[in-house]
């Protein structure tokens, strides 16, 4: 399989290629030349299917030219050690809950899937030693889960620029306590700040030539792809609940856009969706362009659900890409929708006392959008993404409850914060990158 730029003006690469460059040549993002579609009697079956069956099926349709069956195999089932249970919460609404990875939040499958693919090209390629060095920007969860799905891997350096006094604590604590091969640059900006120092990095020819980089967001193909996992999983349970599947919206509490991205390659592979819902707090950037049809990125804007906090949603290209601009094809599938801090609290509280049910802030978004939005006859599957006690002061404040801290995120409080501080400048981020 080969792989091309959203951007359209540089030749198509590997899988390899694209995993290890991360950005295209020309600034653009890499899409496989074409997704392929998984037989009917797949999803007959897939009710009887375990996570790593699905997910080994679905990894080996889509990347089985690339990666050899016996290693693809380990990597998922190493990968998906854990559960993604599907919990009903009120009616015809239900909670697939991302969190019960390592770092409990959803990108820690695509942060370790990225990881392994990533050790495993480079251990093929390089003989001489040189490290590859991944550079990362967060708004939240993401520096979390690839700190801690890259923290050991041999011959990978790991850089993750978060804004300095916009993350939650455990959220921070969760990769700048690690050490070992895992940089923090605590960056004196927004989320959109240190993305755009990342991408600037990748464009400096002098700063390539000292050193390997890549990325871990959600732009690397390894980073993105493998969260279509989860959308044939909710699948598979509503399947082997005996629901009706003919009417399935899923809501994606959105930022980069990466998640639903990866869900939309995922309906093009098959996958029987009949809607999705681009949730978002403030930073309403996609509901503006399905109201328009013009994107107009803007500041990013701070709210309570911060990993959300995205003023120029890098995926939004991988979008566009898929259904070749046409804003019709766009609206048709996909609806938008925004919340303030006020309605999103407001739906923590309320989901809370009438089900007993914890929202993340994340979450709630979500669910917000299937309470205003589902239809009575459809089926919704709302994505909470992380765990809420990595919210915890700011959800215990809403619901008037205390919540417990698990024993993993609790050991993170308990170690030493290691930064390096830096100002939001291409100039001090270079300068520091290169006297490594």
């Amino acid at each position: 399989m080969q792989y091309y730029s959203t951007n359209g003006s540089t030749p198509k690469v590997s899988f390899q290629t694209a995993v290890v460059k991360g950005l295209a040549a020309d600034r653009g993002l890499f899409m496989p030349e074409r997704i392929p579609t998984l037989p009917k009697a797949f999803f007959n079956n897939i009710g009887n299917m375990s996570l790593q069956d699905i997910s080994f099926v679905v990894a080996n349709t889509l990347f089985g030219d690339d990666i050899e069956n016996s290693t693809l195999k380990d990597l998922v089932y190493d990968t998906l050690n854990f559960d993604i249970p599907l919990r009903h919460v009120a009616d015809n609404k239900y909670s697939l809950e991302l969190f019960h990875g390592p770092t409990l939040a959803f990108k820690d499958v695509g942060a370790r899937f990225m990881a392994r693919i990533l050790g495993h090209f480079n251990s093929q390629e390089n003989n001489d030693g040189s490290l590859v060095n991944v550079l990362v920007a967060t708004s939240g969860d993401t520096g979390s889960a690839v700190a801690n799905g890259f923290l050991g891997v041999p011959g990978v350096r790991v850089f993750v620029l978060y804004p300095k006094g916009k993350v939650s604590r455990i959220q921070e604590a969760q990769f700048t306590t690690l050490g070992q091969n895992i940089t923090a640059i605590e960056v004196d900006g927004t989320f959109d700040d240190c993305q755009a120092l990342v991408k600037s990095a990748f464009m400096d020819s002098e700063l390539n030539a000292h050193m390997k980089l890549t990325s871990a967001n959600s732009i690397n193909v390894a980073r993105f792809l493998p969260q279509m996992f989860y959308y044939f999983y909710a699948y598979a349970q509503l399947a082997k609940r005996g629901q009706d599947l003919s009417n399935i919206v899923v809501a994606v509490p959105s930022g980069n856009f990466g998640n639903i991205t990866a869900a939309l390659i995922g309906k093009r592979m098959g996958l029987p969706i009949k809607r999705f819902i681009a949730a978002n707090n403030r930073n309403d950037i996609f509901l503006n362009y399905l109201n328009t049809g013009v994107y107009t990125p803007k500041p990013s804007v701070a709210t309570i659900a911060n990993a959300m906090d995205v003023g120029d949603p890098s995926n939004f290209a991988r979008v566009l890409d898929l259904y070749k601009h046409s804003h019709k094809a766009i609206s048709d599938e996909i609806s938008g929708c925004s919340y303030t801090d006020e309605q999103i609290a407001e739906t923590m509280a309320i989901t809370y006392k009438e089900t007993g049910y914890i929202l993340d802030p994340h979450g709630a978004v979500a669910y917000r959008s299937l309470e205003e939005g589902l239809k009575p006859e459809e089926t919704g599957v709302f994505i909470e993404t992380a765990h809420p006690a990595k919210f915890k002061s700011t959800v215990e404040s809403i619901i008037g409850e205390e919540i417990d801290i698990p024993d993993r995120l609790a050991a993170f409080l308990n170690s030493d914060k290691q930064t390096i501080e830096l100002p939001a400048s291409f100039d001090k981020f270079k300068q520091f990158l290169m006297s490594l």
